[in-house]
């Protein structure tokens, strides 16, 4: 931020956002994934198409984090996944 001034700066972070891969899909069954959680599903060939609900989702998530030896980003959403399931499904 050396020569920008603080209105540039901000407009850059803002330029810069990512906001397809945090756009949801609806993969069928009434799942709603982001890009970027597909992306990372795909990357361990996490069938997530055939998924009844997110439960069933991290459960077969779980089996790849053991398989994979709990790489980070599979972690992350595994984690987004388990926090959105809890908070569309329980009861408040």
């Amino acid at each position: 931020m050396s020569n920008m001034n603080f209105e540039d700066y901000i407009k850059d972070i803002g330029d810069n956002i990512d906001y397809k891969a945090n756009s949801f899909i609806d993969i069928g069954n009434g799942l709603l994934l982001t890009n970027k959680e597909i992306n990372v599903l795909n990357n361990y060939d996490v069938i997530y198409e055939n998924c009844n609900n997110l439960k069933e989702l991290i459960y077969i998530i779980g089996d790849k984090l053991d398989e994979y030896d709990y790489p980070d980003d599979l972690v992350e959403i595994a984690d987004t996944i388990s926090e959105r399931d809890y908070y569309i499904n329980t009861e408040k």
